[in-house]
C-alpha cells in the first residue's frame, strides 16, 4: 500500500492501527501491547455492514472523549463488548506496525512511576 493511503487513513480514522505480522497486513484497533504480546480488534474480521459501522463510530467517541492511553475496551466497557470475537493477539517480536497508535497499560504505569517528590530539609547549625 502507498504511503498516501496511510496518510488518508490516519486522517479520516486516526484511531486505526495497521500492523503486518507473517507477511499479512491486519487493520484494527490495538487494545494493549507490551513485550510479549499485541492484541488487536481486527477490524478485517468483521463481516456485517452495522457491525463495522458501529466500531467505527465507538472508535471514534473512545479516540476524542478518552485520553487515548486508556485501551478501548476499559473505556467503553458494555458498548465495545460485542467486539470481543474479533481480538487476535500477535507475538510483539514478530510484528510491525505500519501506522496508527498503539494503546499499552504499561505506559500508564511508568508515567505514574515517574512522578517525583522534593523534600526541603531546612540544616540547623
Amino acid at each position: 500500500m502507498g504511503n498516501n493511503f496511510f496518510q488518508q487513513l490516519a486522517t479520516k480514522y486516526p484511531f486505526i492501527t495497521v500492523l503486518s505480522y507473517a507477511s499479512t497486513e491486519y487493520v484494527g484497533i490495538v487494545q494493549n501491547h507490551d513485550n510479549a504480546v499485541i492484541t488487536l480488534y481486527n477490524f478485517g474480521k468483521i463481516v456485517e455492514p452495522h457491525l463495522k459501522y458501529q466500531f467505527l463510530e465507538l472508535a471514534n467517541s473512545w479516540w476524542w472523549e478518552s485520553n487515548r492511553s486508556i485501551p478501548i475496551n476499559i473505556f467503553l466497557r458494555e458498548e465495545w463488548a460485542i467486539f470481543k470475537p474479533y481480538l487476535q493477539t500477535f507475538v510483539s517480536k514478530d510484528v510491525m506496525v505500519i501506522c496508527g497508535p498503539c494503546t499499552s497499560l504499561l505506559d500508564l504505569i511508568k508515567k505514574r512511576s515517574k512522578k517525583k517528590s522534593i523534600i526541603l530539609v531546612r540544616q540547623v547549625l
